[in-house]
């Protein structure tokens, strides 16, 4: 089975230096998905150090990637990418089975799953 995330070596080469900030090396990176924010559903990403039974686990870029049973169709052909900017730096998920985004870009529904949209 394909991984079901890309992480693009510019946000695996930020996770690894938060990894190292938080004395979290070998953790595992768990990227999922949850009911909530303005659009229905939020993603969620970060540290943990036990994998489940029904998890999805791959690695990219020396990462190991935890993705949940119920996230993995949502997650489907997510690209998640990290950009600086003079702003600062932030990262961007770029999912294909989102059909509806906010402004906020951390809030999504899909066809199949709207979620528990929330006010903003």
């Amino acid at each position: 089975m394909a991984d079901i995330i890309t992480l693009t070596e510019a946000a695996a080469f930020q996770i690894k230096d938060m990894m190292k900030e938080h004395e979290e090396e070998g953790a595992y990176l768990r990227i999922g998905v949850k009911g909530g924010g303005c659009s229905g559903l939020s993603y969620g990403m970060g540290f943990e150090h036990e994998r489940h039974e029904d998890d999805h686990e791959f690695e990219q870029h020396g990462i190991k990637i935890l993705v949940d049973k119920e996230s993995a169709p949502i997650l489907q052909g997510t690209v998640i990418d990290y950009k600086q900017s003079l702003m600062g730096g932030g990262f961007t998920i770029n999912n294909p089975n989102a059909i509806a985004t906010c402004g906020c870009g951390s809030s999504f529904r899909t066809a199949t799953n709207a979620g528990t949209p929330e006010q903003c």
